[in-house]
């Protein structure tokens, strides 16, 4: 039996998390102010090295990386004030902001940025795709990066979190980080993993002075948790909130309702090499017999975000207005069946060979709504005579099942901002090899030249442009994966915070915009 916590018992667990808070020891003391901005999330922090809670620190404006991005993806300054590229695109040279300051008053120099850079190219990293032959310091302001072959991607790879710049002293002598010692406008004053973590301004940063002095972040797994912190007055913003939430919350004076989709889509990812689905009118049955609208308003409670293609307009590059949308068609799913030589009989479809369409799903409760989209599938599936099996399992499984082959189909969401560009996870999912979260047993030699190409970065811009339009329209004839649906992130807000702007790369919660109302 499922037990749910009581609003006491939740809101008593949070508490906690925040008293458990450990002052950092290089934080000193601070001056009695107003309390600091309480902001609730799902993502813990499991651990201080970059590669699995970096996160937590870029968005909370305590770290920084070499590189931003703009909304729609766009490279920007971010440690680097710019950069050059050589013109055989295999020298990248950073210039550093010259004021910048560690929080504990040191210099951030080339040596210090190498460090980290060096220490992210471990793999599985993202850096470690990069054809990266060397990191240096060319001098204490320069960055210098030595390519293999060019690759264009680069800036956008240094603004991952996992490449976030920490000062010397935040490592011990083994290497391990020690302690989160950032250049931002925010520095710890005290964690405590894997729940909590304060921040207050940091004096000597080198641009603007936050209006908010201290910011407080608790990770809270349950989204009921997060939706009773924000309607308590114990969160001023909670973030990831579920459908269910929102409409509770929405008619609460105290509270405003924000949110942003986000490049994140709920797909299905299929085994084209099975004979059934090998044939492109199978897949595109499949696709027909899908009521997007339907599962989207039932499920996620917002019609709108049923997808009509691969990518949301988020960004902006990769989607493109003028694909036809993805349609609700039944009776083109029956016809396309019968075209692929499905007959439909009393217990479903059969084959010339009398051989039944039965097929297994597979999909993990990470995301509470996969199941529950999952089971709508099944019945969609299960009117145009397809036998689809649900398997309720682990995120693991889905990988596993692409290298041992087992996997016939999988419910999955599939962030395709991981980095700001695209193009590098579109490379890893639609690649020659496919991809653990992308094609299998498909690959189309034109997208895997056209994302070579575009990795490269060494195109105009109406090249670029043509050759995503290519990738897209073929992706979308295709379907060697079946988008469902768009994500969107939906945060509670409490009024006496202005100036709220939410991230749709959820790179940054963007402190440094807000101010107290009163």
């Amino acid at each position: 039996m499922t037990t749910h916590p009581t609003r006491r018992a939740a809101l008593a667990r949070a508490g906690a998390g925040l008293g458990a808070l450990a002052t950092a020891p290089w934080a000193g003391a601070q001056p009695a102010t107003r309390p600091p901005l309480q902001i609730v999330g799902p993502w813990e922090l499991a651990g201080l090295a970059p590669a699995k809670s970096g996160h937590v620190f870029t968005r909370l404006q305590i770290a920084e990386t070499l590189t931003d991005a703009a909304d729609d993806g766009t490279p920007r300054p971010g440690l680097a004030r710019g950069w050059t590229v050589s013109a055989d695109g295999l020298i990248w040279r950073f210039s550093l902001r010259p004021a910048a300051r560690f929080h504990d008053g040191s210099r951030v120099d080339a040596s210090a940025v190498v460090r980290c850079l060096q220490a992210a190219r471990t793999p599985p990293s993202l850096l470690s795709q990069a054809p990266i032959e060397a990191i240096d310091a060319e001098d204490a302001a320069t960055v210098r990066i030595r390519l293999s072959r060019p690759h264009g991607g680069l800036p956008a790879l240094l603004a991952h979190s996992s490449t976030l710049v920490l000062a010397p002293a935040s490592f011990g002598r083994d290497g391990s980080v020690r302690a989160i010692i950032g250049s931002g406008p925010y520095r710890v004053l005290a964690l405590a993993p894997p729940q909590a973590v304060e921040a207050g301004v940091f004096e000597g940063y080198d641009g603007p002075r936050p209006a908010i002095e201290r910011v407080r972040y608790l990770a809270a797994g349950r989204a009921e948790t997060r939706a009773l912190m924000a309607q308590a007055g114990q969160a001023d913003l909670a973030f990831a909130l579920d459908p269910a939430s929102m409409a509770r919350l929405r008619d609460r004076p105290q509270l405003q309702l924000a949110s942003v989709t986000l490049p994140r889509t709920i797909l299905l990812k299929l085994d084209a090499g099975l004979p059934a689905l090998h044939d492109l009118r199978v897949r595109q049955a499949l696709s027909l017999a899908i009521d997007r609208v339907g599962i989207a308003r039932a499920v996620l409670r917002q019609p709108d975000l049923a997808a009509t293609q691969l990518l949301p307009p988020t960004l902006a590059g990769w989607h493109d207005p003028a694909l036809p949308p993805l349609q609700h068609d039944p009776d083109g799913a029956q016809r396309s069946l019968r075209l692929a030589g499905w007959q439909r009989g009393p217990d479903g479809l059969r084959d010339p060979q009398g051989q039944p369409l039965r097929l297994s799903l597979r999909t993990f409760p990470d995301r509470p709504e996969l199941p529950l989209i999952a089971t709508a599938l099944q019945e969609q599936w299960r009117q145009a005579g397809i036998a689809v099996q649900v398997a309720i399992g682990n995120s693991g499984d889905i990988p596993l099942g692409h290298r041992d082959g087992s996997l016939q189909l999988a419910l999955i969401a599939r962030n395709y901002a991981t980095v700001p560009d695209p193009t590098g996870t579109l490379q890893q999912d639609f690649g020659a090899q496919g991809g653990d979260w992308g094609a299998m047993g498909w690959h189309d030699p034109g997208v895997v030249r056209a994302l070579d190409e575009l990795g490269r970065g060494t195109s105009s811009t109406g090249r670029r442009d043509a050759l995503r339009a290519e990738v897209l329209h073929t992706l979308h004839t295709q379907l060697p994966v079946i988008p469902v649906a768009w994500y969107r992130l939906q945060v509670a807000v409490n009024r006496r915070v202005a100036g709220v702007s939410l991230d749709p790369l959820e790179r940054s919660y963007r402190l440094t915009s807000m101010t107290w109302t009163a």
